[in-house]
């Protein structure tokens, strides 16, 4: 099975640069992060005809997930447990031959002053709360998204980021960890623990061309799911190409 995650910054906007990655790539899910459009304007039709069908949490202009699955899926949460009702398009999770799969956008965490780092994390506390359910009723279950959280110094590239910068505070780490220690596997580290590995670079300064990049996709596995782990790619190619979302892809396959 395999199971990618990408925040496409627009999914109109790379409508074009996501129908080429599913034609060559083939996931059996896609997680879509930030599409930046309300359910009903989420162009469907464009994956539709590489054979993907889409269940979409939307918002207008902001934030926003969906699901392309090539098999049937049945979705189990549209928002993370303990928000809102009127909370931001950020959480959908789906059941797919017995595995969860969340699809997140964490708050990142700047914007707002202390309120808006506070709500950050409040939500990375629900998705632990969420995790440790699943793991409490026995579920497999993937986590994967943007976290907006750089979890150690090795996550992103000297200089990137100043150290009151919430993606690096020691604060959204700890939160990070907490979700690690109940005993959630980072697929990437797994197989790659010292390779330097970026899933975003910022579209100022140069960043792409000079590699100041972070760290911040991840997908994290419950222990039976981490069992199966495969193979973990980042898919940096898809940042070089026109107009392209300023994160790329990270691929994980699992053992059947």
């Amino acid at each position: 099975m395999r199971i990618a995650t990408w925040n496409v910054n627009s999914a109109r906007t790379r409508a074009g640069l996501i129908a080429d990655f599913l034609k060559r790539e083939q996931p059996d899910l896609l997680l879509l992060q930030e599409i930046k459009c309300e359910t009903q304007q989420f162009p469907a039709a464009a994956f539709e005809a590489e054979g993907y069908r889409a269940e979409v949490v939307g918002q207008k202009a902001y934030n926003g997930v969906a699901v392309l699955s090539r098999g049937a899926v049945t979705v189990t949460h549209r928002r993370l447990p303990g928000e809102e009702e009127d909370a931001a398009a950020r959480f959908i999770e789906i059941e797919a031959g017995g595995l969860l799969v969340g699809n997140l956008y964490l708050p990142n965490g700047n914007s707002g002053g202390g309120d808006g780092f506070a709500a950050k994390l409040d939500w990375m506390e629900k998705l632990r709360r969420h995790a440790a359910s699943l793991l409490e009723h026995d579920r497999d279950f993937i986590l994967a998204g943007d976290y907006n959280v750089c979890p150690t110094d090795a996550d992103l590239a000297k200089g990137a980021l100043p150290a009151d910068d919430a993606l690096v505070r020691p604060e959204s780490r700890a939160a990070f960890r907490a979700l690690i220690w109940l005993g959630l596997t980072d697929a990437l580290r797994a197989l790659h623990p010292d390779e330097t590995l970026y899933t975003f670079w910022d579209y100022q300064a140069g960043a792409w061309q000079r590699d100041r990049g972070l760290r911040i996709d991840h997908a994290l596995l419950s222990p039976r799911v981490a069992e199966r782990l495969d193979t973990v790619r980042v898919a940096r190619e898809e940042r070089d190409k026109p107009q392209p979302s300023d994160h790329v892809p990270v691929i994980v396959s699992l053992r059947d």
